[in-house]
């Protein structure tokens, strides 16, 4: 008796008779080579990031029509038929209509398609994988686009996509995470490709997405892409109501941990901390918040944006009307009021009493608040407490390792002391950050190498901020304070006048054209130029503490010595106060120089020799410090003395030194 057969495998060979397996074979293969193209043209015809999704759905949804049409009719030599139950094939005396060898051969193909499909995704994949654990972990997060039709929700898109960009900047796994002010410079790019945007930053990986916010509710997407080949690594879409600021801070640390599992850059559980910690537990003092740090942003990318520095203050103020414990906060009101007041409590005592009393605020409510600690950094520099300052800049690197400012505020500690220190800080501030302010950091580079004794790559730098600002005005400045110092007074005014017929208003060109027409000593043109350049600083409100004297010694030549006087005793007193203060101008002994130079002129040569002596202390010289002493005119009495001589040759000493650790 034969067996009878199984359920299952009677299904299974009705299936197979009613070319159900071939269809669904032929249709899958097919599913598989449109998934790959929507794939590969979604990035170049930039479609929306739910495209691939809505494919997916739709394939879906053909898969299930396909299998019951399928299993409804039959394509034959004749045409389209209506399939026959099997009952009745068997108990029909009729042949059954051949089957198509087309079916057959397209099954056939198809199953290679879905397996070599299969195949190219998987060892692809690996390849990919393969080729990210080979990159550098370097990247940005750029400007996410507002898609709301009310343009005043900005802040709100800007404030997730500044928390995705700083969570990323907590993972001590990132090599690199760009600061904001690095991207800003392609919110409204529709020019370069992500690779060409990539390759102004120097990243591998590129952040982007968009949002709208509406009422309660807001929308967003995110994605993650190869810098090298657009190739969408991650994506994914968020749809949220705002109940309470966990709602808006969970996905924004679920966005930078996805990011990290991603690119396989391991989260330490004081890292994971760190991402996941609510700021505030009150959504209105958080929206104040978000407004208030997107004007100060404002504010730091356009430094004459006084306005916006105002709105920062305002926003702040009513953040902390709502959490007066709101740590960041407090932290934005301290940079807002060291902007505002920097030079204007200069001189005082109490020099920006506030801004240390609001940081230490914030950290008493929140103890690892990187930038709060890199603005205490910045304060103890000012005020000539080299190692606290280092201190607090250590303690925000640790807090955020990418926090390119105190990397900045460190290196600029060790002019006097440590040439290689200043170098690789600063260079390392460069790599982190590429928006406007990466000009200046390639200039302070740039001065760094020349004070080190390398004119050459000063001017490499120098060019290279041509490069990247296009501001010849800066450039011609630079190259003339170059050949100003290394005592080209020719040179230098040449450069300076082609700045000078760009802006002749600038104050550094006119230093520089002053200064170097005393140079030459035609005493007569360089006060002309003193003059315009003394005015200039009092329409900035800005001071010059180290060239007072400079001025008096180009009166006292043409005659005026009355003005001499006064510009003396100005530079006399800027020096004493910021010894007195312990301002960073004096913790560079430069304030002991300056009035030495002063008491030498006027012939009180103890003093002189007190405030020289105290300045030989140094122990990193810079090249233009060795070319001034040999030739400053203000130690005409001194020169040739004994102990003068003696300080010249160890002043030269520290410099070869300095020089040659740099050149190694």
């Amino acid at each position: 008796m034969a067996k009878k057969s199984s359920e299952p495998e009677n299904f299974w060979q009705e299936l197979k008779r009613r070319k159900v397996i071939r269809v669904t074979t032929v249709y899958a293969a097919a599913a598989f080579v449109i998934l790959q193209l929507v794939d590969i043209i979604a990035q170049p015809l930039q479609l929306p990031t739910w495209t691939l999704t809505l494919i997916i759905v739709l394939l879906g949804i053909g898969l299930i029509i396909t299998v019951i049409v399928s299993w409804i009719y039959d394509i034959t030599p004749a045409g389209v038929n209506k399939t026959k139950p099997a009952s009745a094939t068997k108990n029909s005396n009729q042949t059954t209509a051949p089957t198509s060898s087309g079916w057959g051969i397209a099954t056939y193909i198809s199953g290679v398609i879905i397996i070599a499909l299969v195949a190219f995704n998987f060892i692809s994949k690996r390849n990919l994988n393969a080729d990210i654990s080979k990159l550098e972990k370097s990247i940005a997060v750029l400007p996410f686009r507002n898609d709301s039709r009310d343009s005043t929700n900005q802040y709100f898109i800007n404030g997730i996509m500044e928390e995705i960009l700083t969570s990323l900047q907590k993972i001590g796994a990132f090599s690199r995470v760009l600061s904001r002010n690095s991207v800003e410079q392609f919110r409204n790019n529709t020019t370069k490709s992500t690779p060409e945007i990539a390759k102004a930053l120097n990243v591998n990986f590129i952040v982007e997405g968009s949002g709208q916010k509406f009422g309660n509710k807001f929308v967003l997407r995110v994605q993650l892409i190869t810098a090298k080949n657009e190739r969408h690594l991650w994506a994914k879409s968020y749809d949220r109501e705002i109940i309470q600021t966990t709602d808006i801070v969970s996905v924004q640390s679920e966005i930078a941990q996805l990011i990290a599992a991603e690119l396989k850059a391991t989260i330490t559980p004081e890292e994971k901390q760190l991402i996941e910690k609510t700021p505030t537990s009150n959504l209105t003092a958080y929206d104040f918040y978000q407004r208030g740090r997107d004007e100060l942003t404002k504010y730091w990318i356009d430094n004459d944006n006084k306005v916006a520095l105002g709105k920062a203050s305002d926003f702040y103020h009513k953040a902390l009307e709502y959490d007066s414990t709101f740590a960041q906060a407090y932290t934005g009101l301290a940079w807002v009021y060291w902007n505002k007041h920097y030079w204007s409590e200069y001189f005082s005592e109490n020099f920006q009493d506030s801004t240390l009393s609001l940081t230490n605020i914030a950290l008493s409510f929140n103890d690892q608040l990187s930038e709060a600690y890199t603005l205490k950094g910045t304060y103890y520099s000012e005020i000539g407490k080299r190692e606290q300052a280092i201190e607090e800049f250590d303690k925000a690197i640790k807090f955020n390792p990418n926090d390119w400012m105190a990397y900045s505020g460190k290196g600029k500690l060790y002019y006097g002391i440590d040439y290689v220190n200043v170098i690789n800080y600063l260079q390392k501030a460069a790599s982190l950050n590429h928006g406007p302010v990466l000009p200046a950091l390639f200039s302070d580079i740039g001065f760094a190498y020349f004070g080190a004794g390398f004119p050459e790559k000063s001017k490499y730098y120098f060019q290279e901020t041509l490069i990247l600002d296009g501001d010849s005005l800066r450039y011609y400045s630079r190259l003339a304070t170059i050949e100003y110092w290394l005592g080209n007074f020719n040179k230098s005014i040449e450069f300076a006048e082609k700045g000078f017929a760009i802006d002749s208003t600038d104050e550094e060109i006119l230093e520089y054209l002053a200064d170097s027409y005393e140079g030459l000593g035609q005493y007569e043109e360089s006060l002309k130029y003193y003059k315009k350049y003394v005015e200039k600083l009092k329409i900035l409100g800005n001071l010059n503490i180290s060239s007072m004297q400079r001025i008096g010694y180009v009166y006292w030549q043409n005659g005026y010595k009355a003005e001499a006087d006064y510009y003396f005793n100005e530079q006399k007193r800027f020096s004493v106060e910021s010894i007195k203060l312990g301002r960073m101008y004096a913790n560079k002994f430069g304030a002991y120089y300056d009035l030495a130079g002063v008491y030498a002129f006027m012939g009180e040569k103890k003093k002189a020799y007190e405030n020289l002596r105290i300045f030989n202390q140094v122990q990193q010289v810079p090249l233009w410090m060795v070319i001034l002493i040999k030739s400053d005119p203000l130690f005409v009495t001194i020169r040739n003395e004994p102990e003068f001589q003696q300080i010249v040759m160890d002043v030269e000493t520290k410099y070869k030194v300095q020089h040659e650790r740099v050149r190694k």
